[in-house]
C-alpha cells in the first residue's frame, strides 16, 4: 500500500500505488479519517427515484435525512480549502407530472444546517439521454426530455482550492480566427455598461473560459468496460458517469497527489481518472460485485483470462494489488 494513503481497520478489495477501493458502509469508512484530510469528494449517489433500483436508492421522504448523514462527515473530513461535488439527478412527484424538489431541498440543508458554501452551481447536459419519464414525455407528450442534473460545487470555506485555467474549453473555430488576426474581426469598443474590454480578445490563453453548463454525453455503449462485463458474464453497473464529468472537477479543484474520494464508488470511474490524473484516491462501495467489476477499467489492456481470473479472485476476496503506469493501465 502506498503509505500516503489513510490506513483503515480492514483492507482494500484492490489497490494501486495511487489508490484503493473498499467494499464498506462509506459511514464507517469516513468516521476513521483524519479530520481535515480529504481535498475532494466527488460523487454521484443513488438518485431519490419512486422506483427502487438495483443500485440502492432512496425514497424521496427518506433521502435528504439520509443523505445529510454522509454529508456531515463529509464536512469535517474536507480540508479547510476541499470541496464536495455532488451530481444529483432530477426526479418528479410520485404519479404527477409536477418536479421534485429534494436536490434543491439537500443544497439548502447542507448549507444551512451543515456550513458548507455554495461555490457554484453547474449543470450537466447529457445530450444522449433517452426520453424520460416515459409517462408524461413519450405517452401524454406533455413534458419535454429530462436530460440535465443539477451538480452542486460545495465547500467549506468561502475560498476553495479552485483553478479554472486548468479546465480551459478548446477555442471555437471564429475565436481561434480571431487571435490569429484580432484587427480583421474585432474592433475595441466599450460595452453599453461602460466596460472597456480593449483589445484582450486578441490574446490566446490557451483555451476559453468554460461555462457552468457542462454538456458531456453519457454513451459508451462500446466502451472497454462494457464489453469486458460482458465478456465475463455480469451486469455493469446502472447508474455510471462518465469520466468527462469527474475529470473536469478533479483538474479544476486538486492538485497531483491531493486526496479524492468517492463515497459511492459504484463502477470506481472517479478512482480510474484519478489514477491518469495522478491524484491519490480512496473508494467505498456496498455492492461487491460492483466494486469487483470496476477493476477492469484498470485492466483494459490485460488478456481476458487474466481479467476473468482476477475478477473471480476479487469476489473471493483476494486482495489484489494493480500495478498502473499513472494512466489508469496495468502493466
Amino acid at each position: 500500500m502506498t503509505p500516503d494513503l489513510p490506513v483503515f481497520n480492514q483492507q482494500p478489495l484492490y489497490h494501486t500505488d495511487l489508490g484503493a477501493a473498499y467494499v464498506a458502509d462509506s459511514l464507517d469508512m469516513l468516521r476513521q479519517l483524519p479530520d481535515n484530510s480529504i481535498n475532494l469528494v466527488m460523487t454521484s449517489p443513488p438518485f431519490a427515484l419512486q422506483r427502487q433500483k438495483d443500485y440502492g436508492n432512496k425514497d424521496q421522504h427518506e433521502y435528504i435525512d439520509w443523505l445529510t448523514e454522509f454529508a456531515t462527515l463529509v464536512y469535517q473530513k474536507l480540508t479547510p480549502d476541499g470541496s464536495f461535488v455532488l451530481d444529483l439527478g432530477g426526479a418528479y412527484q410520485k404519479g404527477l407530472p409536477v418536479r421534485s424538489l429534494y436536490n434543491y431541498r439537500v443544497l439548502i440543508r447542507f448549507c444551512d444546517e451543515i456550513g458548507f458554501h455554495l461555490a457554484e452551481e453547474f449543470f450537466w447536459f447529457n445530450p444522449s439521454k433517452l426520453p424520460s419519464p416515459i409517462e408524461w414525455v413519450n405517452k401524454r407528450k406533455i413534458r419535454a426530455k429530462d436530460s440535465v442534473n443539477t451538480v452542486w460545487w460545495l465547500s467549506k470555506t468561502e475560498w476553495p482550492k479552485a483553478d479554472v485555467s486548468k479546465v480551459l474549453a478548446e477555442y471555437s473555430e471564429r475565436m481561434k480566427k480571431l487571435i490569429k488576426d484580432p484587427e480583421a474581426y474585432y474592433s475595441p469598443a466599450k460595452r453599453p455598461s461602460g466596460h472597456d474590454i480593449g483589445s484582450s480578445f486578441g490574446k490566446d490563453n490557451g483555451g476559453s473560459i468554460p461555462s457552468n453548463l457542462l454538456q458531456i454525453s453519457n454513451s459508451e455503449a462500446n466502451s472497454q468496460y462494457l464489453k469486458l462485463c460482458k465478456e465475463v458474464g455480469i451486469q455493469a453497473h446502472p447508474a455510471r458517469f462518465p469520466a468527462k464529468l469527474p475529470e473536469f472537477f478533479i483538474r479544476y479543484l486538486t492538485e497531483p497527489n491531493d486526496l479524492v474520494v468517492d463515497i459511492f464508488g459504484g463502477s470506481n470511474t472517479t478512482g480510474h481518472v484519478c489514477e491518469s490524473e495522478g491524484r491519490r484516491w480512496l473508494a467505498f462501495e456496498q455492492l461487491q460485485e460492483y466494486l469487483s467489476a470496476s477493476v477492469f477499467r484498470f485492466m483494459q489492456d490485460q488478456p481476458i483470462e487474466s481479467i476473468k481470473t482476477t475478477f473471480a479472485e476479487l469476489m473471493e476476496n483476494k486482495i489484489k494489488h494493480i500495478k498502473s503506469n499513472g494512466q489508469g493501465k496495468l502493466f
